[in-house]
């Protein structure tokens, strides 16, 4: 569980980080390194879930930010995510995300601004089969603490 401040989503200000499952076998620096790497994921992926369940349409996903960079998140995340996800270049993505919204706001109409940015960057896909065991793994500690 990657809570070590807490979790927005789901909304548990108070959890804390764990490993579960840890054997001698399953404790090597790589093994905690790559499970710290999925929980993160995995709490992504369930973000995305809420916002599938609340009907929104999921037509690309932009990994920026930090994550963007580490190699390890590169790799295992359209495996978590179980589809293709897209690398733009390098920018301030967060920003204008907020900006845009903040003009849609302002601007009062009912369709979003084009979202025109995050183009010509790197498309990393699937490889090999979606992680489902990953995630089920992950949804059955979730709640524990």
């Amino acid at each position: 569980m990657p809570y070590l401040e807490g979790e927005r989503t789901p909304n548990r200000p108070d959890a804390t980080g764990s490993f579960h499952g840890l054997r001698l076998v399953t404790a090597t620096p790589q093994h905690v390194a790559r499970a710290a790497v999925e929980g993160m994921l995995c709490g992504l992926a369930d973000g995305l879930d809420a916002l599938v369940a609340q009907g929104a349409e999921v037509g690309r996903l932009l990994l920026i930010g930090g994550g963007a960079r580490s190699e390890a998140v590169r790799q295992l995340a359209p495996t978590v995510f179980g589809r293709p996800v897209e690398v733009p270049p390098p920018g301030e993505y967060v920003a204008d995300g907020a900006a845009r919204q903040a003009a849609w706001a302002l601007a009062g109409s009912t369709e979003p601004p084009a979202w025109t940015g995050g183009d010509g960057g790197e498309t990393l896909t699937v490889d090999g089969a979606p992680a489902p065991v990953v995630r089920e793994q992950y949804a059955a500690v979730r709640d524990l603490g």
